[in-house]
């Protein structure tokens, strides 16, 4: 039954998949990056409320550069001043680097594809990318034109192309064609179309052409495109000299899996946009294909170790903000505030560093943060739904606390509480200050202000100074000692019940950390204290973890007198 009102699927047909029963692509894995060509200064720019100025597209180029692109379409130049313009600086300021081609579009006229050629006068090398839209729609509704004269529209393109670069011999041309609205086409038909241009071009006695397959609309599912892409490499003449290019949309969200088996079923390049940027629901996001490829131990001849480089130039160009959850470089992708989570990923971490592993191997982490530039002060953020995990990880990570285990639970019910009333995220200072507030800071009345040891027997005999009173007690060690002397002093039942020491630093200046829970008369307390002097740092953790109990020395001190 349909719905109600005007959401009604019933005025939606399915997408027609092609038959293609001896498919290869599914056998395949991807093990080497594509030839990527970047169309952020031109679908990129076409699609943004505010298109780049010239300056920005300068920035832009100079960024696409430094992070390994060797192909950039640079834009429309028949298609207004600013975008001419822009080609003209970078030719005549040489600001194109020997190994890297530059890439116009042009529609197949006349007279915009002399305007692109005049844009271009002095180039050392650039591609031209005609196109005319080839699709059942477009032709019906658009155009009113049957197949065969869209395709005489693509060959007289195609050979207006090659009249026109045959005036500028000191140029290295190449040639591309796309069959605008690709994947609206019979793929028969663009078979057809495509080799009609392949034979007016004649590669095989000029050089490579390439030819670009767009999903210009995404309709279908990733295996239907792919199965459309094997088919089209089968079919398409002189294919030894032929690079077959994708150039997918995200209408359907899948433009990266679409890329991805595209490449599995033939494909040779990609164009696509950083970040995804372009018309409707954005191009296909090279970062996220690039790092895909990187997570798979592939090259992807790109380097984005430097990722908030590329953000902030690609937002201050573009006006776009980068949603934080993006695939890989987003600010939270790396992030858990999960405890469960964090748990995982500090004990991965710690079995990775101590085990020495050849290859990265870490929970919930596919790659290192660092790889991007990130610190792994993302890794672990702390908010309510956080574990006692999580708020180790911050102490040791961010102060070199490193807890026992059997006090995170202890820290983190303090953490989580203040997270609850905030309602917030608890940050690391704010975490600290907590752990110093709750555990390390010291009740005035029970500061140790002196002691002396002397062994007598296999025991310790012990002089303490609490606040302005004395004790005095024996045991097995130290902490023995004082907890044997508080409670006969005071009259109470104390049990050592958890103790752990470390160093926090190493040298002659090292610190440790002495960490306590106690069972005062059934009560359970916990503190810890850093000091140079490991005793004293023992002594004082419990003397803490007693005063945290609720037991008053100066009431007990007023008893006694």
């Amino acid at each position: 039954m349909a719905a109600a009102g005007s959401f009604d699927h019933r005025k939606y047909k399915q997408y027609q998949p092609m038959s293609l029963k001896d498919r290869t692509w599914p056998d395949k894995t991807l093990n080497k990056a594509p030839i990527w060509c970047s169309v952020d200064l031109r679908d990129g720019n076409q699609a943004l409320i505010q298109p780049m100025s010239v300056e920005q597209k300068v920035t832009m180029f100079n960024m696409l550069v430094k992070l390994g692109f060797k192909q950039i379409e640079i834009g429309f130049p028949s298609a207004a001043q600013p975008e001419f313009d822009f080609a003209r600086r970078l030719i005549e300021e040489n600001l194109i680097p020997d190994d890297v081609t530059i890439q116009v579009l042009v529609q197949a006229r006349e007279h915009l594809i002399e305007r692109t050629f005049e844009s271009l006068r002095g180039v050392k090398r650039a591609i031209v990318h005609v196109y005319n839209s080839t699709s059942t729609v477009q032709r019906q509704q658009t155009f009113a034109m049957s197949k065969e004269q869209i395709a005489a529209i693509a060959v007289q393109g195609a050979t207006w192309v090659q009249e026109y670069a045959a005036k500028h011999p000191e140029t290295e041309w190449t040639f591309q064609y796309s069959p605008e609205s690709f994947t609206g086409t019979e793929i028969d038909y663009a078979i057809d179309v495509c080799n009609q241009v392949i034979e007016t071009w004649n590669p095989k006695d000029t050089g490579k052409v390439i030819i670009n397959l767009p999903a210009t609309v995404e309709m279908s599912t990733p295996n239907v495109f792919a199965d459309q892409i094997e088919y089209m490499c089968r079919g398409l003449s002189q294919r030894d000299h032929v690079i077959v290019s994708l150039h997918t949309h995200n209408d359907r969200g899948c433009g990266v899996a679409a890329t991805e088996l595209g490449l599995m079923a033939g494909a040779d390049r990609v164009e696509g946009a950083l970040l995804g940027n372009g018309e409707r629901t954005g191009n296909m996001d090279i970062v996220t294909l690039a790092m895909n490829l990187y997570s798979q131990g592939i090259d992807p001849e790109l380097d984005f170790s430097n990722v908030q480089e590329m953000i902030d130039i690609c937002t201050a160009c573009t006006n776009l903000p980068v949603h934080p959850r993006h695939p890989w470089v987003g600010e939270l992708v790396y992030t858990a505030f999960s405890g469960s989570h964090q748990d995982a990923i500090r004990k991965s971490l710690q079995y990775h560093s101590d085990e020495n592993l050849p290859h990265w191997q870490v929970a919930y982490l596919p790659i290192n943060p660092a790889d991007l530039g990130r610190d792994y002060e993302a890794v672990v953020r702390i908010n309510s739904q956080s574990g006692k995990g999580g708020v180790a990880h911050v102490l040791e990570r961010d102060y070199g606390i490193e807890l026992p285990k059997w006090m995170h639970g202890h820290v983190s019910q303090v953490v989580q509480k203040a997270a609850e009333v905030s309602g917030d995220e608890i940050s690391s200072k704010a975490i600290h200050q907590l752990f110093v507030d709750n555990f390390i800071e010291t009740p005035t009345q029970w500061a140790l202000n002196g002691y002396s040891l002397n062994s007598q027997d296999n025991l310790t005999i012990a002089n303490f100074k609490i606040g302005d009173r004395k004790f005095e007690g024996k045991g097995q060690g130290a902490l023995e000692a004082l907890a044997q002397a508080i409670s006969s002093e005071l009259g109470v039942e104390l049990k050592v019940t958890q103790f752990d020491e470390h160093a926090l630093t190493q040298g002659t200046d090292s610190k440790a950390i002495s960490s306590v829970c106690i069972d005062v008369d059934g009560k359970q307390s916990v503190a810890c204290f850093i000091h140079e002097d490991t005793t004293t740092a023992n002594l004082q953790a419990l003397l803490s973890a007693v005063g945290r109990s609720g037991l008053n020395l100066l009431s007990q001190q007023a008893e006694s007198a």
